[in-house]
């Protein structure tokens, strides 16, 4: 069975304190583990040739929660059942540099929790229901056509 005291799943306002990589970390941190994991994804300037100057995440909340704790589940199930997992992803309007997403994964050992860390920000990337708009320095802004349809360098 699941501790699900071992997942923490949250939405968060852009600059929310959710998104703070030392709260994740705080939170993945057990006595009995030795691993820990931590993904920090921004919004960066440049996308695709594209010059960037703000994204926008739409999501349904519920809905994305749901699908961090599975994803957290699944790694409890595939990885290790001993691990602690954290998922926090903007929703809302974010500058170039800001937090967008964090993941963090705690573990015995440090294999464990590089696989949980990868596989939660995969999932998040490929399988929650979270849409981003793009704004550009020429004052245009598009949709992506979503992670699944990049490749591996997204």
């Amino acid at each position: 069975m699941i501790d699900i005291a071992a997942i923490r799943a949250l939405v968060a306002a852009p600059r929310d304190d959710a998104l703070d990589p030392a709260r994740a970390l705080d939170f993945v941190t057990h006595e009995e583990f030795g691993g820990q994991s931590l993904f920090v994804g921004r919004v960066r300037r440049h996308n695709h040739g594209r010059d960037v100057v703000a994204v926008e995440y739409d999501l349904f909340e519920p809905l994305a929660r749901t699908t961090f704790e599975a994803l957290a589940r699944e790694a409890f199930a595939e990885i290790a059942p001993e691990l602690r997992i954290y998922v926090a992803h903007a929703h809302g309007r974010l500058d170039v540099g800001d937090i967008a997403v964090v993941v963090a994964a705690g573990s015995r050992h440090r294999d464990e929790a590089f696989r949980a860390c990868r596989a939660a920000i995969e999932g998040v990337k490929h399988r929650a229901p979270i849409w981003k708009r793009e704004h550009y320095v020429d004052g245009s802004s598009e949709w992506s056509e979503g992670c699944a349809l990049c490749g591996e360098s997204a």
